[in-house]
């Protein structure tokens, strides 16, 4: 189920108010995947002889650093509104 929260006339989706448990494990999954990144643009940053090729990967790792960051923020300010 969708749930959308139309403020401002926007048609861009709003997370609930509450998350369940499956959605949690569904955000704990996206935080997993983007530390992974940062791991392997990490890795291959620091090697890289290439300045383009390595300010590319410091730009990736930058922005799943805030993907995780949003959405370690999104859990924690959510943590006891959640539904079972």
């Amino acid at each position: 189920m969708q749930h959308y929260n139309q403020t401002n006339n926007s048609s861009i989706p709003q997370p609930p108010e509450m998350i369940s448990s499956k959605d949690l494990l569904y955000l704990t999954d996206m935080m997993s995947w983007n530390l992974s990144v940062i791991k392997k643009a990490n890795f291959l940053a620091k090697d890289c002889k290439l300045t383009e090729t390595k300010q590319a990967l410091d730009q990736l790792c930058q922005m799943h650093e805030r993907h995780y960051q949003a959405l370690l923020n999104f859990t924690k300010s959510h943590n006891n509104q959640m539904v079972h």
